[in-house]
């Protein structure tokens, strides 16, 4: 589909030139500099609002691509469009950047240019991933990200910036380059020649043998796994959200993380039909240990932020269940968890960054009577902890019901395990609000206003978004209807290989014989 102008180069492209424009005002002029990040964060999304009520719902085609080229000679084009799986979350990227400008204007007192710049820098390049249908330029996008999100972490972070932003550099990167290998791989192997590209919706098109499937869904999980993050491989979450600014904390839990499971939609599944049907199990089975690991870790956090952190390996261990459970409720569902996740611990995060402009602790014991010394605030905090926890009505409660009933028809064993984690959740967010905003007032928190009308703005519309899909999800369900029954069909119209669900020992077997990669590389 096209409209007017080159809405996805415009979405992505305006806050980077944004973010340059930032780097030439005078830096004294720090008022000025919020403003134009401001506006500049306003008219991108303003822009992106036709992805949503001009996208057609029909078809699992890309729309409102652009194809230009750019080094024919080894096959790069500069490839963009959007489909129902990626649409909601470009226009998701472009409304949280808003809120981050806005709770971040009394709260970044150094640098302030440099901060809303890399702000900026972050939000192009999200979106950029969001839209790429080149692996080049999808791997450039990827990459792009770490630099300003480093320095958010390191510069404007917590005591401990510099430890958690070198472990959230690190932890990237290493998986990154590992899925650089199979993307070179995949271009080798894809045509002869000059006939090689970079198209991802070409490659869709070559039926890969087994073996190198299976190695390339590795290849291409060690990046993915890490940006989730799965368990074994969250150790950075905690410390990144931790020591982050709240804009920061946002950016992560509302869409960073979100780019993992986004990659196994778009390109193990697709891609590598095969070795995810094989290593589905695998899969839904780390999920289940993210749900209740994290649930349990969370009942021993004593910090604010990291309680939540927590939480978020929790949560996205829902999103992969749903996903790898390969039927249409299981991905509809991790998909549709996945906005919710952005919305619900994106606002936490945000009132944790409010209440700490305050009194400038995320120790729980630190608070107590919040309630009634700050009872606007309270009210909307409790409405995400009910969200966070899936009350029916809210928009966690569509998200987690969908993906239990996907997992249960997968594996009955791995749906009931993952509902105790429905459980574990509604213990630990409910006895945190507790902790907080009731029992004995402290003296911490007294004498502190209520939230101001800019915090007020900043949390209504995530609370308009809690309510809107918590009461007709099928708005965001049917855009997704057409791209997943695709992807459904994709993966079910090949054969099962020899190696069946049930063959681990095989399956590792094939990944650590040395001979067979190497083969599979040449």
């Amino acid at each position: 589909m096209q409209i007017g102008y080159p809405i996805l180069s415009t979405v992505i492209f305006l806050p980077i030139f944004g973010a340059l424009w930032i780097f030439l005002i005078r830096r004294s002029s720090e008022t000025f500099i919020k403003w134009t990040a401001l506006l500049i964060s306003l008219v991108t999304f303003i822009l992106s609002i036709p992805l949503f009520s001009s996208f057609d719902k029909t078809t699992a085609k890309m729309q409102f691509t652009e194809t230009h080229g750019w080094v024919p000679s080894w096959g790069i084009k500069y490839a963009l469009g959007v489909d129902g799986i990626s649409v909601l979350f470009v226009l998701l990227s472009t409304l949280l950047t808003i809120l981050c400008v806005t709770v971040s204007w009394n709260s970044i007192k150094e640098k302030t240019k440099e901060f809303y710049a890399a702000l900026l820098l972050i939000e192009g390049s999200m979106i950029g991933v969001f839209c790429s249908l080149d692996l080049f330029l999808f791997y450039i996008f990827w990459e792009a990200m770490l630099i300003p999100m480093y320095l958010l972490i390191g510069v404007w972070g917590g005591p401990n910036r510099v430890y958690a932003a070198i472990k959230f550099f690190l932890y990237t990167l290493v998986g990154s380059v590992l899925m650089l290998v199979g993307i070179i791989v995949l271009y080798i192997n894809t045509g002869q020649g000059s006939e090689r590209t970079f198209d991802m919706l070409q490659m869709m098109t070559t039926n890969y043998p087994y073996n190198m499937q299976l190695i390339l869904f590795w290849a291409f999980f060690a990046a993915f796994s890490v940006k989730v993050p799965m368990f074994p491989v969250h150790t950075w979450l905690p410390d990144a959200h931790t020591e982050a600014p709240t804009a920061g904390s946002v950016i992560l839990a509302g869409i960073l993380i979100k780019m993992g499971a986004y990659g196994f939609l778009r390109f193990n599944m697709p891609l590598f039909p095969e070795a995810t049907k094989a290593m589905a199990p695998a899969m839904m089975i780390l999920s289940v240990i993210a749900i209740i690991y994290g649930g349990i870790i969370c009942l021993g956090q004593t910090d604010l932020k990291r309680l939540i952190a927590y939480s978020s390996v929790s949560h996205m261990g829902f999103v992969t269940l749903g996903i790898f459970a390969l039927n249409v409720q299981g991905i509809q569902g991790g998909i549709l968890q996945m906005i919710n996740h952005g919305i619900v611990t994106g606002a936490l995060f945000l009132c944790v960054g409010m209440i700490y402009d305050r009194t400038h602790t995320r120790q729980i014991e630190d608070y107590g009577g919040v309630a009634t010394v700050m009872p606007i605030y309270a009210a909307f905090f409790m409405v995400f902890t009910l969200a966070s926890i899936g009350l029916p009505g809210t928009n966690g409660f569509v998200g987690e019901f969908l993906i239990i009933l996907g997992g249960f028809t997968a594996s009955k064993t791995l749906g009931v395990l993952s509902a105790t984690g429905i459980i574990i959740g509604a213990a630990y967010m409910l006895w945190l609000y507790q902790r907080v905003f009731f029992l004995e007032t402290n003296p911490k928190v007294q004498g502190h206003p209520d939230m101001n009308m800019r915090e007020i703005l900043t949390i209504v519309p995530m609370i308009l978004l809690v309510l809107w899909i918590g009461i007709y999800p099928n708005t965001f369900l049917s855009f997704m209807d057409a791209s997943v029954q695709n992807l459904i069909e994709r993966i079910n119209s090949v054969p099962v290989n020899s190696v069946s669900v049930s063959g681990n020992e095989k399956i590792l077997s094939l990944i650590t014989d040395t001979d067979t990669v190497i083969e599979v590389l040449k």
